[in-house]
């Protein structure tokens, strides 16, 4: 540890008194109210909570119960604000108090199981409430008491490990750590904690930036005065060093760290009722890219925190290893990490104006269903390179390749000689190099493929030497959600293809002819729970499809989206020949989520190639500024759609002109003409924009269905490949549903508990 180790005031019962004494004077009647009390994540208690404010009802959603009501006689209240009082991480909180009557100065008392923590609390000068930071807690159930006068404030609080889990499930194993080659630590060393669990001690360290623009680090007890080559930064219009302060640590086995301005020489130490002075309020949360081989790993990088795009706008910032989807793609343990990375910054520095969660690609759909899953973690997020989530977007599209690949690649199917135009009209796609480049992304779906280099050869999966060892896939990695099946112990699925007619949009356009239509259609076949091609279709299993869609492993929109402003930085790569995973269509089966939802799109903002990341986020600033200063009775969505910026529109750039119009997936206008998008498989087979549905209901055929007119043998060979039916793309999936609530566990928690893995539980909500 380099921090100043500044002496805290331990003071004695009667000395506590005193201060409080004091603090009271100014912290009765609680000042505006409007610094986020008493705002909880999830709801408290009962079932799965909704997409308004948390801790305040919205009566758009009868899921969200929002706070109870104050009893006349109360003389105060007590509310937890760095986590739900239902999932407390660690052995600490920060809570907060908040006296609402004059009483004797030296009646107030806070006690934890019995033990007084009164001495914890200080005044916050921007609320006038009281903060203090709770320690010693145990793991599972305390009772928090707040006495003031004659009256009583009781709060439960559940303690987890600081090492998780928590609301995800049983960890995965083999876990190989990262610690010892973490790539941001400047040199220093991370010390192990020897806990089996890739643990290392917290530490802070400081960094100034230099007019050259490095980094160097420097000991603050060392010096008096700052080196000559520091570089300042105007924040508010002032002057400030640009020094920041470090901190790195592990939370539930990642590594984070979180980056903070701080005049370490001249400023106090920092804490929720003394933050830094340049900290304009907002946290920054930097979600990283990547999925294939994600797993089985804590990670040894993430992107750097100290950024002059940052720091020069007064953010903090903090993220995660298991937030960089290359290391963990797993949506469900990425959001209980960043609540429990948030969590620990709160405790630090106290309740952020606003959190913006931000990164491409993975990191895209780590910010959406973090928004839609966990409402209250992010209020906005500024995406780029976007995908709706990991389940539906990519998956969907990487198996149809795979399956397509192999039936192109299939000498039987050489004698067709399928042309560039009849392949593109099949795949959707505009470059045919995207086939076999998605097929070779399904890797993620094979479970030999994609091992971090640090996995035992004797623990990995094979399916003759070690059939019970551990499977590189993105659904085994989430198995806590989907479930496993009872033979082997492998991970269900939500992917399917049964009645999927590929090439029917290029049947019906005249771009494939009957007979090649025909063949796809029957040699197409599918893949196994091993990725080798069978020659019947791929199944999807009925528990993974239902629980996909009630706990937004596909994205519906209607949760916490609703009420998160979202800014999103399309780029272009459908005219990559090499083919590329991020096309242009996934940002538009995003927004069509949002319509069909929420019945508009007044929350999203699109920029396609411009604008740029550091103006998107002052536009987002600026947007959730305006949301928190509207007192109206709106619900927070409302806020979100009435406050939107004027001049923050759709628009597209092209040879350094703006053009400002509505970006839509087709259709006339510039930005199309520019950018045209090619579409995925599926869609190309009669599937819907909103790109949600994992295994279709099937209808029978019908003659009326295509443009084209079949021979007697032709229908007979169309009945024979789908022998039950072909897709309905105008009915919902087969197992679709709205999200069953937000804030759902998967274990341990058992509040909002949706599926227990180690029980076979179904939650009794459901």
């Amino acid at each position: 540890m380099t921090s100043r180790n500044t002496k805290r005031l331990r003071p004695t019962p009667a000395r506590a008194s005193a201060l409080l004494a004091a603090l009271i004077l100014t912290a009765c009647g609680g000042g505006s109210g409007g610094g986020g009390g008493f705002s909880f994540f999830p709801p408290v208690s009962g079932g799965p909570g909704g997409p308004g404010t948390p801790g305040n009802p919205d009566p758009g959603n009868p899921n969200d119960p929002g706070t109870p009501p104050t009893p006349p006689d109360a003389t105060l209240k007590v509310g937890v604000l760095s986590s739900a009082p239902q999932l407390v991480t660690g052995d600490d909180a920060l809570v907060e108090l908040e006296l609402l009557k004059d009483q004797p100065a030296d009646s107030l008392a806070v006690t934890v199981d019995g033990r007084d923590v009164t001495a914890a609390f200080a005044r916050n000068a921007t609320t006038g409430r009281l903060l203090g930071k709770v320690t010693g807690l145990k793991e599972g159930a305390n009772e928090l008491v707040a006495k003031y006068g004659n009256y009583s404030a009781r709060l439960a609080l559940t303690a987890y490990p600081v090492t998780g889990p928590v609301i995800s499930g049983p960890h995965e194993e083999p876990f190989v750590c990262g610690y010892a080659t973490f790539t941001r630590m400047g040199g220093q060393v991370l010390k192990s904690l020897d806990d089996g669990k890739c643990s290392v001690e917290t530490r802070v360290d400081y960094y100034y930036r230099t007019t050259g623009g490095t980094n160097t680090r420097f000991v603050p007890e060392s010096i008096t005065a700052y080196p000559a080559n520091i570089a300042y930064l105007t924040i508010n219009g002032k002057q400030v060093p640009y020094v920041v302060r470090l901190e790195s640590g592990t939370i539930n086995r990642g590594l984070y760290q979180s980056a903070i301005l701080h005049d370490v020489l001249h400023e106090p130490p920092p804490s929720p009722t003394t933050p830094p002075a340049s900290w304009n309020g907002t946290l920054l949360y930097p979600l990283g890219g990547g999925c294939q081989g994600g797993w089985f790993q804590q990670g040894n990088d993430f992107g750097t925190l100290i950024n002059p795009t940052y720091q020069s706008r007064g953010f903090a910032v903090t993220t995660s290893t298991l937030n960089v989807f290359g290391t963990n793609c797993n949506d469900q343990l990425s959001s209980e990490t960043i609540a429990m990375v948030k969590e620990r910054f709160i405790e630090n520095y106290g309740v952020p104006a606003h959190t913006i969660g931000t990164g491409g690609s993975g990191g895209s759909y780590q910010s959406h269903q973090t928004s839609d899953n966990y409402p209250g973690l992010f209020d906005g997020v500024v995406v780029s390179q976007v995908f709706a989530d990991v389940t539906s977007s990519t998956i969907f599209k990487l198996h149809d390749s795979r399956v397509l690949n192999n039936y192109f690649n299939d000498p039987a199917t050489t004698a067709l000689a399928y042309t560039t135009a009849e392949k593109q009209a099949i795949s959707g796609y505009l470059q045919i190099g995207n086939i076999p480049n998605m097929s070779n992304s399904a890797g993620r779906l094979d479970p030999t493929v994609s091992f971090p280099a640090g996995v035992p050869a004797d623990k990995r999966y094979n399916a003759l030497t070690n059939p019970t060892g551990a499977r590189a896939t993105v659904f085994d990695h989430t198995v806590n959600v989907y479930g496993k099946t009872e033979a082997e112990g492998f991970a269900l699925r939500p992917i399917d293809n049964v009645g999927i007619q590929y090439g029917l949009n290029a049947l019906n356009e005249g771009k494939l002819g009957i007979d090649k239509f025909l063949d796809l259609n029957e040699r197409v076949g599918g893949v196994d729970r091993d990725m080798k091609r069978t020659a019947a279709r791929t199944v999807g299993d009925a528990e993974a499809l239902r629980r996909a869609y009630q706990s937004g492993r596909i994205v519906s929109g209607g949760g916490g989206l609703a009420s998160t402003a979202v800014i999103d930085l399309r780029d272009y790569n459908d005219g990559n020949t090499g083919g590329d995973i991020h096309t242009k269509i996934h940002s538009f089966s995003m927004r069509e989520r949002l319509r069909r939802a929420n019945g508009h799109i007044d929350n999203h903002v699109m920029w396609t190639m411009g604008g740029g990341t550091a103006a998107a986020f002052d536009e987002m600033v600026k947007w959730l500024t305006a949301v928190k200063a509207d007192t109206s009775d709106r619900t927070k969505a409302q806020k979100i759609a009435a406050n939107r910026p004027a001049d923050l529109k759709d628009a597209c750039w092209n040879a350094g002109l703006k053009y400002t119009e509505e970006q839509t997936a087709f259709g006339p206008g510039a930005c199309n003409t520019f950018y045209p998008a090619g579409t995925t498989p599926r869609m190309a087979a009669g599937g819907p924009l909103t790109d949600d549905i994992a295994k279709c209901q099937l209808k029978p055929l019908n003659p009326s269905d295509y443009s084209v007119t079949f021979s007697p043998v032709q229908w007979a060979r169309l009945s024979a490949a789908f022998p039950d039916g072909v897709c309905d793309w105008t009915r919902p999936g087969v197992g679709q549903q709205p999200l069953v609530g937000t804030w759902l566990s998967f274990g341990p928690s058992p509040v909002n508990l949706l599926f227990d893995i180690t029980k076979k539980l179904v939650s009794s909500f459901m």
